[in-house]
């Protein structure tokens, strides 16, 4: 895969040399590639942005270097073989990030980062690429930062832990929350490794019974727990069809009771065991 990032902090994107997503560059795996927007400016200032038209605070990154840089950008990707660009535009007015949408991206052969900053990037650029290829308008969050080079660190970690090799162990991601089809989309229950006594606590004894079954019974009923404390609404959203009896009985004692339309609600009266 071929990842491209325009950014006005080249240096933002440092972490993407070091941990998994580093490893896979180093293996050739990922072909990451960031570039300065300012290159494209040609005024003795450097500058990108300029005042909104209609008026309003803030500033609006210009067309001028952003057409130039994805042009060329595009050019070179092409040139070197590279085909199919997706446009990846971190905004928080975008369509949420999840890992069905990691699932999509990490399909993709290439991606091309549009990192704003300010009030955001004059529309007509991300309408222009849009004739070209196809764009993802992604938010990580319903918060706002200072740029998008965050949300990029994030989507691209997401996105490169799916790639073939990547992970040492193939299986890993398949269970993971909100995985497609994972648990049901619960979240993940609580893990432990050695020592087995650490400052006088000890882990369930389920988990050095060598039981499998039992223990995948015990992880099953701990990512139900976990997820109806943290997030209930994955438990709403779950079609029926995904809980087996022996998790009816544990959504029961949560407090969880099936509606007219087979899909678990709330007792609001319940409380968490």
């Amino acid at each position: 895969m071929r990842l491209d990032v325009v950014t006005i902090f080249p240096e933002y994107l440092d972490p993407l040399n070091v941990s998994l997503v580093g490893k896979a560059r180093a293996r050739g795996q990922l072909d990451v590639r960031v570039h300065d927007l300012r290159e494209w400016t040609y005024d003795r200032h450097n500058t990108v942005d300029d005042t909104p038209y209609g008026g309003g605070p803030g500033m609006v990154m210009k067309t001028g270097p952003w057409g130039d840089a994805l042009d060329d950008v595009l050019a070179d990707g092409y040139e070197n073989g590279s085909h199919g660009p997706a446009l990846v535009v971190p905004t928080p007015s975008g369509r949420p990030f999840t890992q069905e949408l990691a699932v999509e991206l990490s399909e993709r052969p290439w991606l091309v980062f549009t990192p704003a900053r300010y009030e955001g990037i004059d529309r007509r650029v991300i309408d222009e690429y849009a004739t070209r290829m196809p764009v993802y308008e992604v938010s990580i969050g319903d918060y706002v930062l200072a740029g998008g080079e965050a949300a990029v660190l994030v989507i691209t970690e997401a996105v490169a832990r799916l790639l073939p090799g990547v992970l040492g162990n193939a299986e890993s991601h398949r269970d993971d929350s909100f995985a497609p089809g994972a648990m049901a989309n619960l979240l993940e229950g609580p893990v432990y490794t050695k020592p087995p006594e650490w400052r006088g606590q000890g882990i369930p004894d389920v988990l050095l019974s060598g039981h499998h079954g039992k223990i995948a019974r015990w992880r099953r009923d701990e990512a139900l727990r976990r997820t109806t404390r943290n997030r209930p609404d994955l438990v709403e959203r779950c079609d029926p069809s995904a809980f087996d009896k022996k998790d009816r009985e544990m959504l029961s004692i949560l407090g969880w009771r099936p509606g007219p339309d087979g899909r678990f609600g709330r007792d609001p009266d319940a409380v968490e065991e």
